[in-house]
């Protein structure tokens, strides 16, 4: 220990030395892991009275939460994961995009936009994990004003 209340670490642990494979997992619960992002669009909102029915656009940002229960080394979905799925099947729709043209046929409110992206979301995730589920998005359009869907929302209607 040093004047500053920190040591640096020499020797890392060890698998199946200093510490067994089976003390990795801690525990068996439910756990949810967030992951967020952002991207610029833009688009206009059809029969609407206001400035959005001009074009603009927004550095939206998106945040995803999805649950499942760890695996045996106590990971419930790898982060890097989520932003490949996000990279992969959802920014490509909308980062830099006129959204009207890129999405499917629907007004562009952030309402209707963030059930897209949940569904989007749900029907990636790795079908080789039974346990993992959306349980919310979060689309921001500014910095104040979101919409959001959730899992319970979702599967009820």
């Amino acid at each position: 220990m040093d004047q500053y209340g920190f040591r640096i670490v020499e020797d890392l642990q060890k698998i199946d030395q200093d510490i067994k494979r089976s003390d990795l997992q801690y525990h068996k619960k439910r756990v949810m892991v967030s992951k967020e992002f952002t991207f610029d669009a833009a688009h206009h909102l059809h029969c609407y009275e206001g400035k959005c029915k001009n074009l603009h656009g927004h550095t939206y940002r998106v945040v995803f939460g999805i649950s499942g229960y760890t695996d045996e080394i106590g990971i419930v979905m790898d982060f890097g994961d989520i932003k490949q799925i996000w990279k992969e099947q959802i920014e490509v729709h909308l980062d830099h995009r006129y959204i009207n043209e890129t999405l499917p046929m629907m007004n562009t409110t952030a309402e209707n936009m963030v059930v897209w992206i949940y569904e989007k979301m749900a029907g990636a995730l790795p079908q080789n994990n039974q346990s993992l589920r959306v349980e919310f998005v979060k689309l921001y359009e500014t910095p104040t004003s979101f919409a959001e869907a959730r899992r319970e929302w979702m599967e009820l209607e």
